[in-house]
């Protein structure tokens, strides 16, 4: 089957799967499930962040997000790979959010590039950034639950899992993965890592910024090596142990993000990095 045929079948397939309405689709959804698309419309709901923006709660809500200022090198990173991996490929955004990485993809020459969430308002989102950044006819976004995508089997070349992992049972998600990823296919995921103590402290701290199932299962090298038994784990790289500092001291970034690359290096010191990548990889039988 030619790639051009492959990609008509793909896109006729989500169009279906996409045709089920959203109250009907929810019926199906456990409560964990629902309490996780509630709280991403709410996060996703640009209206609702702007009024929290000048109101006395947004500290509670999204005080974090100037940490994420801190992530250059690890978000790098991941876009290179998004860039380099997509070209030519039929690329998945699995739980895109609003949808950038597929954009980026996209842009990067993705013969076909999707995303899909369990929030439709995030989907409402990508699609539109999608066609403002007018990668709209290689791209689709749909509402889906990552545990159970509807995709077919075999049918993803690369896929990118950024910060979302440890919002699914894992039980689940890892086999659905295997099952969607072609033979060959390789997967990119990017979390938070459970090791840190001043981390966990701050987590335990904000109650408000995560969902109760998120906050109990960052993941860990346990959890890395559980994704062993369905993928291939490859590439490991831990990522600021020390910067995220400088989300509340700036002055202090530069000499920090210059020592968390020695301490980057260091064995069991890695661990207590803020965030780790690594690769997933689909053997060819």
């Amino acid at each position: 089957m030619t790639q051009e045929i492959e990609i008509v079948n793909l896109l006729k397939h989500i169009q279906s799967v996409d045709r089920i309405l959203d109250d009907e689709w929810k019926l199906s959804l456990n409560e964990r499930k629902l309490k996780e698309l509630e709280f991403h419309d709410r996060n996703r709901n640009q209206r609702k962040v702007e009024e929290i923006k000048v109101s006395d709660t947004y500290e509670k809500f999204y005080g974090n997000k100037k940490y994420y200022t801190t992530v250059k090198r690890s978000s790098d990173f991941v876009k290179d790979w998004i860039a380099r991996e997509s070209k030519d490929k039929i690329f998945l955004d699995y739980a895109c959010g609003n949808g950038g990485n597929a954009t980026l993809a996209a842009k990067s020459g993705a013969a076909l590039s999707l995303g899909f969430d369990i929030s439709g308002v995030s989907v409402q989102n990508a699609r539109k950034i999608a066609e403002e950044c007018g990668v709209a006819k290689n791209t689709r976004f749909f509402q889906a639950d990552a545990e159970n995508t509807k995709l077919p089997s075999n049918s993803i070349d690369v896929v990118i899992c950024s910060g979302m992992l440890h919002h699914l049972n894992l039980s689940y998600a890892l086999p659905e993965l295997r099952r969607i990823l072609k033979p060959g296919g390789k997967i990119l995921v990017g979390e938070a890592l459970d090791y840190n103590p001043a981390i966990k402290l701050y987590r335990w701290l904000t109650p408000a910024m995560r969902t109760e199932w998120e906050r109990a299962h960052i993941l860990n090298l346990a959890d890395v090596e559980f994704a062993s038994r369905f993928l291939d784990v490859r590439e490991i790289k831990y990522w600021h142990i020390a910067g995220y500092i400088g989300g509340k001291l700036p002055s202090l970034f530069p000499l920090l993000d210059a020592i968390d690359r020695v301490l980057e290096k260091i064995p069991y010191v890695q661990r207590m990095a803020w965030i780790f990548t690594f690769e997933l990889h689909k053997r060819i039988c």
